[in-house]
């Protein structure tokens, strides 16, 4: 695959997941998120990657309002940059420690439908599709990501006819085979847009190797992007962006500057665009990731 000329860079402001509550500037109201990925297109990112949190409490949300308050607050802002909504709520399952057969209260499983709904209101240029089921622990809380293929590929589906185009988010190896089986049945229109998500507890290891064997995993046509999680945010912006791929920073994905210090979208967009230029590569703008990803025209 030949290397782009230019590197997208994604901010992903909020992110679902639990948050460290003593960061001053976290962005939880649909104002906050909105003005969030403002500021991270005035800092150079090309793509906003949005969730919604719950105004009162700042926990997660998928309530579609939300979802339209905040994409509409960035529309009449004047922003350009590229709206990506997540399709990843809805799939949270916490077995009973008692009989695992049972979902805890605490669950969040949804139907397709739900999970399509803000979707289908708010009509992003692109959406997130989680193409894994795992394991996962956060805060000592075990729970199993579910997306099973029969939801995977009624969401490309429904993706498809809206003309949304599905970020393929992938956790393991296996992922990619599946989103080339949804490519091979012609439910992913092309170019293909692979994520790595690199560095989450059980998931793919954030380290070069990694990223080297998931790239070697890939249609030709493909264009990919990587991340990392926490510390390994930063260092893996460096090499995702020397081995021929786009990058994702945010306050979804790491809290901070430095050790101790919190940081906004803005800082974390800053520093990955000093790290890619100072690498020597060039940020792609709004108009020509739009190209590079073939997404629909705007407005």
């Amino acid at each position: 695959m030949k290397r782009n000329k230019k590197v997208i860079l994604t901010c992903a402001v909020t992110g679902g997941g639990e948050f460290n509550r003593k960061h001053p500037a976290f962005p939880v109201t649909p104002a906050q998120i909105a003005d969030a990925a403002i500021e991270a297109c005035k800092a150079g990112a090309a793509i906003a990657h949005i969730h919604v949190r719950d105004p009162k409490t700042g926990s997660a949300s998928r309530d579609p309002a939300l979802y339209r308050e905040v994409v509409d607050r960035i529309r009449q802002s004047g922003s350009r940059i590229i709206i990506n909504l997540t399709g990843g709520m809805g799939a949270h399952f916490m077995p009973d420690p008692a009989y695992e057969g049972r979902a805890l209260p605490e669950s969040d499983i949804a139907s397709v439908e739900e999970r399509m709904e803000h979707m289908r209101d708010c009509l992003p240029d692109m959406a997130s599709l989680d193409l894994t089921t795992s394991n996962q622990s956060e805060g000592g809380v075990d729970s199993v990501y579910l997306n099973t293929t029969r939801t995977l590929r009624a969401m490309a589906t429904q993706m498809q006819q809206l003309r949304i185009k599905p970020e393929l988010e992938v956790f393991a190896a296996g992922d990619i085979l599946f989103g080339q089986q949804l490519i091979k049945e012609g439910l992913i229109d092309g170019p293909p847009l692979f994520q790595f998500v690199l560095g989450v507890l059980w998931g793919a290891p954030a380290d070069t190797g990694t990223v080297q064997y998931m790239k070697s995993l890939l249609p030709p046509d493909a264009e990919w992007g990587a991340l990392g999680i926490g510390p390994l945010e930063m260092p893996m912006v460096a090499q995702v962006a020397m081995l021929g791929g786009h990058v994702r920073v945010g306050l979804e994905d790491n809290l901070y500057l430095k050790r101790g210090v919190f940081a906004t979208n803005g800082q974390l967009v800053e520093r990955a665009r000093e790290i890619v230029t100072h690498l020597g590569y060039e940020l792609a703008t709004i108009d020509e990731a739009r190209r590079i990803l073939a997404l629909r025209s705007a407005g």
